[in-house]
């Protein structure tokens, strides 16, 4: 008799007992189901941005090793757990099979394409073989199988946006739609790594929402990011900061906004120890929204105690309901925004 699982996915942790298994050390990745899993096939892994960056750096941007780092990861937990960083990413791919507690009840069937909406960090992965690594779309190529839990997230991919575009932007879904949430007309938005896949997405969304008699400023550290953030418009301001060298970042906001700072500040980077230069550049009882799993939470609450803000800081929790269709829906509208993911991601 096929056995029922926990709807958390609980019963598939080896180690340690009592977590769920996005804090579990290891999965059981066996791809026998129970009768509230799914079974997927998998063509492609989206890896966390913050967690392919360390892998990156860990591999000297070699392709083979990256590969051979991510299936030790999988080999060892069970799951693309980033030991480093913390962090997973999705994955796209075909349903192969569904439990007969589920059969009925969701609208899915073997054969549809779908893309997971909850982090590899928690999703049992068995890669069988690794095809081809992308190092500039944080994106892997793989044969392999993978189980989606009964409360696992999941979207039906579109047929009118190419797979690999629609992956890159539903993992990061949250982040327009919570943008949405957060920006009023007229205020002053800070996207901190503006010019990434996530902070395209934030500076986008923030300009509709600020509208003419707010101000968007972007942050990267690169001229050519600048650059394109300015040439796209979604910007009103596009700054060339390094956003780790917090004093610079604030000396460079202060000027635009004279001294009175940002409103909502959105902190997109995938780098570590940007906390504070977050902090700094928001005004009293102003927003931050961190996005980026980069991000030390006991830096930024004891950061910003330290400095006497107060400010209401989010974690960037990645969903919201309904943020797949909200992010897949901003590509449709917009078509300088749709041309620049076909070009960064197909």
């Amino acid at each position: 008799m096929t056995r029922h699982g926990s709807p958390y996915g609980t019963h598939r942790v080896l180690e340690p007992h009592g977590v769920l298994p996005q804090g579990a050390w290891k999965l059981d990745n066996s791809m026998e189901i129970c009768d509230n899993e799914i079974l997927i096939d998998v063509s492609r892994l989206n890896i966390d941005a913050a967690s392919f960056t360390q892998i990156k750096q860990q591999a000297d941007k070699r392709e083979t090793r990256v590969a051979e780092i991510v299936q030790d990861t999988v080999t060892r937990r069970g799951k693309q757990h980033n030991p480093v960083t913390g962090s997973g990413g999705m994955l796209i791919g075909c349903v192969l099979s569904i439990g007969a507690a589920l059969a009925g009840k969701i609208d899915l069937a073997p054969g549809d394409r779908i893309a997971t909406l909850v982090s590899l960090s928690l999703t049992p992965l068995r890669i069988d073989k690794i095809r081809q690594v992308h190092l500039d779309k944080d994106q892997i190529d793989i044969d392999g199988r993978a189980i989606l839990f009964e409360t696992g997230l999941w979207c039906r991919l579109p047929t009118d946006i190419a797979e690999n575009t629609a992956l890159a932007i539903l993992d990061v879904a949250g982040a327009p739609a919570q943008t949405a949430r957060l920006v009023r007309a007229g205020d002053t938005v800070l996207v901190i790594g503006g010019a990434g896949k996530s902070g395209t997405l934030c500076t986008y969304e923030a300009k509709k929402r600020a509208g003419p008699t707010g101000c968007v400023i972007g942050v990267s550290p690169f001229q050519a990011e600048c650059q394109r953030m300015k040439e796209f418009g979604w910007v009103d301001q596009a700054l060339q900061v390094d956003a780790t060298d917090a004093l610079a970042l604030l000396q460079a906001v202060a000027q635009i906004t004279q001294g009175g700072l940002a409103d909502v500040v959105i902190n997109c980077v995938n780098i570590a120890n940007t906390e504070m230069g977050s902090i700094l550049c928001t005004r009293q009882r102003g927003t931050i929204y961190f996005f980026s799993m980069a991000t030390s939470f006991t830096a930024a609450a004891l950061g910003a105690e330290g400095v006497g803000k107060d400010v209401d800081m989010i974690i960037g929790n990645g969903y919201a309901g309904g943020h797949a269709q909200y992010a897949l829906d901003l590509l449709r509208e917009s078509r300088g925004l749709r041309q620049l993911f076909e070009e960064l991601y197909v």
